[in-house]
Order: structure tokens, then C-alpha cells, then sequence
């Protein structure tokens, strides 16, 4: 990950972010409590499940993170269904001790390819650890693997990763006749 002082800084960071989250969150319940029947709505989807969780989208770079891999796999198989829970316990197991930011890994389809894991990355070496772990995964069995990298450090950004977009998408539905 780097130097110790390093290490030091991005955990501070990551502490501050959740303290910072907890209190919004804090702040968000009250709001709701003090509110009348605008904030109904969003309890309700809250108690359905819509609203899954209130979250930070950090400055990945500001945390020593360069690049977004996109990274698409083909398997020669595909998992049975009792091996499904059994992979999944296992990468959350190997995710959590590893360095890779992986921010998603889902199955899928198009391209050719059966899957795609997003990964924050230091560097391109970073990048190509990530992609020679993934091969060394048992229940993966890989036949073909393709990347796409984003690099953060990038001066032109067309649309960068916000839910700010959807929010306001989400808002105008339910504001239609």
C-alpha cells in the first residue's frame, strides 16, 4: 500500500468519512422525525427496501487511488447454484484482506463475456496484481479476460461516477402526472 505514514493518512481518511456518514445519517433521521409527509415517503421506501444505504463517493485519487479497472471475464463454466454461496464467502473472505478497491463484481452478459469486476487501483501494476489474482481464483475458471482503465488522474471527466443524476431522475417520476 505504501509507506506507513501512507497507510496512516488513508486510514484517518476513511475514519473521518464514516464519522462524517453516521452523522448525516443521524442528521437525516432527525430531519424525517421533525418533518411531516414529505419524508413518509422516503421512510416507506426505506422499510421496502428501496433505499438501500446513505453513502460517501470519496475522491478515490485524494486516497492514493489512480485508476477505475473495469475488468471482463469469460468462464468455461458457469457455477453450479450450490456454488454460488461458496464463491461468494470466499471473495468476501479474500476481498477483505486484500488491497484492491473491488467495488462491484457481478455476473452478466454482452460483449461475450459472463462477468465484471470494478476495481479502484493504485497503479497499473496495481491493476495487473488485481487481474493475475482473478486468474488464480479456483471457482472462477477463466477462459478469457479483457480490461478497460480509467485513469482519475485524467484533466477531462465527461461524467464521472455521482448519484446525484439519478436522484434527481428518481425526483422528476415521482413529480409526473
Amino acid at each position: 500500500m505504501g509507506s506507513k505514514h501512507e497507510r496512516n493518512r488513508v486510514e484517518a481518511c476513511f475514519r473521518a468519512y464514516e464519522e462524517q456518514s453516521q452523522k448525516r445519517q443521524r442528521a437525516i433521521k432527525g430531519a424525517r422525525s421533525l418533518s411531516a409527509n414529505g419524508d413518509q415517503a422516503q421512510v416507506k421506501t426505506e422499510k421496502e427496501g428501496v433505499i438501500k444505504e446513505y453513502t460517501i463517493i470519496h475522491d478515490f485519487r485524494e486516497i492514493g487511488y489512480h485508476l477505475l479497472g473495469l475488468t471482463f471475464v469469460k468462464l468455461r463454466r458457469t457455477l453450479a447454484p450450490e456454488e454460488v454461496e461458496k464463491a461468494r464467502k470466499r471473495a468476501q473472505l479474500d476481498l477483505a484482506k486484500s488491497s484492491f478497491g473491488v467495488v462491484m463484481l457481478e455476473r452478466g452478459i454482452d460483449l461475450g463475456d459472463d462477468g465484471v469486476i470494478a476495481a479502484y487501483c493504485r497503479d497499473y501494476s496495481d491493476y495487473a496484481n488485481h487481474k493475475k489474482k482473478l486468474r488464480e481464483y479456483p471457482f472462477l475458471e477463466i477462459s478469457d479476460m479483457d480490461g478497460f482503465l480509467i485513469s482519475l488522474d485524467d484533466e477531462v471527466h465527461y461524467r464521472p461516477l455521482t448519484l446525484k443524476s439519478l436522484a434527481t431522475l428518481l425526483g422528476s417520476i415521482g413529480n409526473q402526472p
